[in-house]
């Protein structure tokens, strides 16, 4: 069960179509921390707390979807306890192969390789990782049902760019928007993935395990740049700059939204709704 999920700056909401074509939304206030503690609203650190709790988000939503998806199969209910420990053990493999693949892969491959500068090493090692990435995308993205989470994506910033653009919400007038928006997840982690180069360059070539740590706790380091510099992009995004700084996101997100149908916008808007109410 497809779905998509939405968030304000007060609460997030995730909205599902059930196998009886209604929809379902779960609704849930939220603060995030960089609104509630000063020091965590600080520019640099707020953008490290969006990245985790957006991923914390993210495992929520995904566990209603799942939820509801059980629901639909009288037998998988009985399993429903199992489920979620499968569920949750799923998520953690998946983080840890996600860690494996597009942070220590790269490393272990540039390493392999013999460079010994530190400003070529992390260039190839970043080089590398950006080009597992986007193969990544572009692989997951030949499977049907992946395909059809990339379509919701589509729904998703068409509802998004009718709101901002008319105030109103309604298929007819978000299905004439693009698919492809600024302020798009799939940017940041494009931004992520390019700011990481440039700052591992000044921790230089790691040469020892401790090295490796230091490189992922720096990673909120990283996200946290990237967001400021993501804020600059969409603050810009009509000066020439500004898109310069956003086009390989755009183009990125050709890989990660594709063209939904009125029905997926019907959900996107749904979720939405819930978000600015």
């Amino acid at each position: 069960m497809e779905g998509v999920m939405m968030r304000s700056p007060y609460k997030y909401a995730v909205a599902v179509r059930k196998a009886d074509g209604t929809i379902k939304v779960m609704e849930k206030d939220f603060i995030s921390l960089a609104k509630r503690k000063k020091f965590f609203g600080l520019p640099l650190v707020r953008g490290g707390v969006a990245l985790i709790e957006s991923l914390v988000i993210g495992m929520k939503a995904l566990n209603f979807s799942a939820d509801e998806a059980i629901k639909q199969d009288e037998k998988k209910k009985k399993e429903n306890a199992l489920g979620g420990i499968l569920m949750a053990v799923t998520m953690v493999l998946g983080l840890a192969a996600g860690v494996g693949i597009f942070f220590y892969l790269p490393l272990f491959v540039t390493e392999g390789l013999g460079i010994k500068g530190g400003t070529a090493f992390n260039i190839v090692d970043g080089g590398l990782r950006l080009v597992i990435f986007v193969l990544y995308l572009w692989g997951i993205g030949r499977w049907k049902e992946i395909r059809r989470v990339f379509e919701y994506h589509g729904a998703e910033h068409k509802s998004i760019f009718a709101w901002e653009s008319e105030g109103e919400l309604s298929p007819e007038a978000a299905v004439k928007y693009p698919r492809l928006h600024p302020r798009c997840g799939t940017s940041f982690l494009l931004f992520v993935m390019v700011i990481s180069i440039l700052c591992f360059m000044i921790l230089g070539k790691p040469d020892s395990t401790l090295d490796r740590v230091i490189r992922f706790l720096f990673i909120p380091v990283i996200g946290g740049i990237a967001y400021e510099v993501m804020k600059l992009s969409d603050r810009i995004r009509n000066e020439n700059v500004g898109k310069i700084l956003l086009w390989p996101g755009l183009k990125l997100q050709g890989l990660t939204t594709k063209e939904p149908s009125r029905d997926q916008i019907d959900v996107a808007i749904a979720a939405l709704r819930a978000v600015i109410s």
